[in-house]
């Protein structure tokens, strides 16, 4: 069994400045963050691209009461890539307090915050971050 982009290579490539994923050669669809198989076909025929780190806002919420080891308050919200899939990130550069309804439907680039192990986690990690365009 052959992971085509394993979490350890998606991590290194965003902490590089490329936003990778998976793009199926039967139906064509794209796959982030990286799976074994196809999420629209479930096929494991996939080569890995470079995508674009642009989409927009589909919903957010603001986070008051955040997990152990978080700081609140922060913003989670649910991108549309222009390719298609949704992923989960933070946007930042943003007051969670001046967070509206306003938000939905704006474009985003996206980039990378490391994010710090808790006792819950395997380590260090890696989050999608969001920064508004224009």
């Amino acid at each position: 069994m052959e992971y085509k982009l394993t979490y350890s290579k998606y991590k290194e490539a965003l902490m590089s400045g490329k936003f990778c994923g998976l793009k199926c050669n039967k139906c064509g669809g794209y796959t982030v963050p990286p799976k074994k198989v196809c999420m629209e076909c479930s096929s494991e025929d996939m080569d890995v691209v470079e995508l674009s780190a642009r989409g927009e806002i589909k919903t957010y919420t603001v986070i008051r009461v955040p997990p152990e080891g978080f700081d609140a308050p922060y913003i989670v919200s649910m991108v549309e890539l222009d390719e298609g899939p949704w992923v989960m990130g933070n946007i930042v550069d943003l007051d969670p307090d001046k967070a509206s309804m306003e938000l939905i439907g704006k474009r985003v680039s996206i980039g990378h915050k490391a994010v710090k192990g808790d006792k819950f986690s395997a380590g260090d990690g890696v989050a999608l971050a969001f920064k508004l365009e224009g």
